[in-house]
């Protein structure tokens, strides 16, 4: 083996070279890195809190321990992040009042991370002083993240991703079935013309796949609303609430997660990972369950069917490839 011969002395132009040629690759790594962070969206998903401070507990929900409930989330994100944002997917509280809405908010805000919301069925009133422009107002009122003209809206937490919100609820009469309004539509259409090279999550209450049938539950146009966004051909990563229940579900470019309620078995959330590549997209979704294991057990004991709202194995805990349109 041949040793080469090393100079005695390095010039000083050698050493500015070095120098340069140093930062350059560092520069280099440095972009690499920051591109892959970039490149990752990290989702806490909390559904269906119902948070109330006066009322019992029902048959299935367990309302007296829904402050705790919200507070032992907000200690599990807090100490588990960084995440690029916390969604709140509806009924952030179960009775439609300002007072409890206000409440929310306050524990809420104990997030060390930016949080939005969209409105559920109990949280608008049809003929009390909770209504769509009020739930809007006092959200805004608490957090300028929510500063919106409309209950439905979209932001771009990073570049390559758009998050869409849509206001499923219907306030002209009384009823847990929900509709996407003919404007919204439109407004919806728009926003996916002009995001047809980003990955889309999609924030719904009612779901636009049901994770098991319930006619006086579901979206009343779903059908019509999933062939537009299925025509968006990129992945479009759906969270949904509504129905209390662990669930996944792929159609097309679709991927469906519902998650559970706090105040239901198995009082859980979700944290969902999106790592977007250039031709592909891989989903990692978990299943976070309360730390508060006696009223747990307690609220199981308050419900049949629990195994449903539990689902398989694959609905709580799985990972997902997902590929963009072959036409970008």
């Amino acid at each position: 083996m041949k040793r080469y011969k090393k100079d005695k002395k390095e010039s000083f132009f050698s050493k500015i070279i070095n120098s340069v040629l140093t930062v350059l690759i560092a520069c280099a790594i440095g972009t690499q890195v920051c591109n892959a962070t970039n490149n990752n969206l990290r989702i806490a998903q909390v559904s269906d809190a119902h948070f109330s401070s006066f009322e019992e507990n029902t048959s299935y929900k367990f309302l007296k321990k829904s402050g705790d409930l919200l507070n032992d989330v907000i200690f599990q994100l807090n100490t588990s992040g960084p995440y690029d944002f916390v969604m709140f997917t509806g009924d952030l509280v179960n009775k439609p009042k300002v007072s409890e809405l206000e409440k929310f908010i306050s524990y809420a805000n104990k997030l060390l991370y930016p949080w939005y919301a969209i409105d559920g069925n109990h949280d608008i009133s049809i003929d009390g002083p909770l209504t769509k422009a009020k739930f809007l107002e006092v959200l805004g009122n608490y957090n300028d993240n929510m500063k919106q003209k409309n209950l439905y809206y979209a932001f771009t937490p990073k570049k390559g991703f758009r998050v869409i919100c849509l206001d499923s609820i219907i306030d002209y009469k009384l009823t847990s079935n929900g509709e996407i309004s003919n404007e919204q539509f439109l407004w919806l259409k728009e926003e996916l013309d002009k995001h047809k090279k980003d990955v889309i999550v999609l924030c719904s209450h009612v779901p636009l796949v049901e994770p098991y049938n319930s006619s006086n539950h579901k979206l009343l146009n779903d059908y019509e609303l999933c062939r537009l966004i299925k025509n968006h051909e990129n992945p479009v990563v759906v969270l949904q609430g509504h129905y209390h229940a662990a669930k996944i579900k792929e159609q097309d470019n679709l991927l469906v997660i519902s998650c559970p309620s706090l105040v239901t078995y198995p009082n859980a959330f979700r944290v969902i990972n999106i790592n977007s590549h250039k031709n592909k997209v891989l989903v990692d979704v978990y299943l976070k369950e309360t730390n508060l294991k006696d009223i747990q057990s307690r609220s199981k004991l308050r419900l049949m069917g629990s195994e449903r709202l539990y689902g398989e194995e694959g609905d709580r805990n799985a990972s997902f490839e997902l590929e963009f349109s072959k036409k970008d």
